[in-house]
């Protein structure tokens, strides 16, 4: 993890950034538009990669982020989950193309320009009381072995992923 502004038991790192809700509009999303609510707060890494109703149940707002731009956002929303997209979603996608957001929550590996895998439980208050942050790569021991990662559904036979922008492009 990179040395970042979240830190256990304190105010969480203000987000403010352009995000893609559910309807399928942007919005400039603030953490203090969520204030009275739990949050749950989860990078990955590149869009095309890879409840919520039950967490609304709990008070509770689950918002997404990566370093993708809010447009290729809207793109993984609107293609359909058979050709690798998301198809429509109930949670805002916030969009990071400048790493500072990343940066404040300290899941910004600086040297590749990419994200850890981060999650973070932000209270009503808005004190962050949870933070779980691996490698990219953690959870999916196949990348060890053989230097590709397996997509959601991913059976044996089927293509693995290329965890490297350029070589998934191969």
């Amino acid at each position: 993890m990179s040395s970042g502004n979240a830190k256990i038991g304190h105010p969480a790192p203000n987000l403010k950034a352009t995000a893609i809700l559910p309807g399928g509009q942007f919005k400039d999303l603030s953490l203090s538009d969520y204030k009275g609510k739990y949050v749950v707060f989860f990078f990955y890494p590149l869009d095309f990669t890879f409840v919520a109703e039950e967490f609304k149940k709990l008070n509770c707002q689950v918002i997404g982020a990566s370093v993708g731009s809010h447009f290729c956002h809207l793109a993984w929303i609107n293609t359909p989950k058979e050709q690798g997209g998301l198809g429509p979603m109930n949670i805002p996608l916030v969009s990071d193309p400048r790493r500072t957001v990343a940066q404040d929550y300290g899941v910004l590996k600086a040297d590749e320009g990419i994200w850890f895998r981060g999650l973070f439980i932000i209270d009503d208050k808005g004190i962050l009381r949870q933070i779980t942050v691996n490698d990219p790569p953690v959870g999916r021991s196949f990348t060890d072995k053989h230097g590709e990662v397996c997509p959601a559904g991913w059976k044996p036979g089927s293509d693995p992923i290329k965890p490297d922008v350029q070589k998934s492009k191969e």
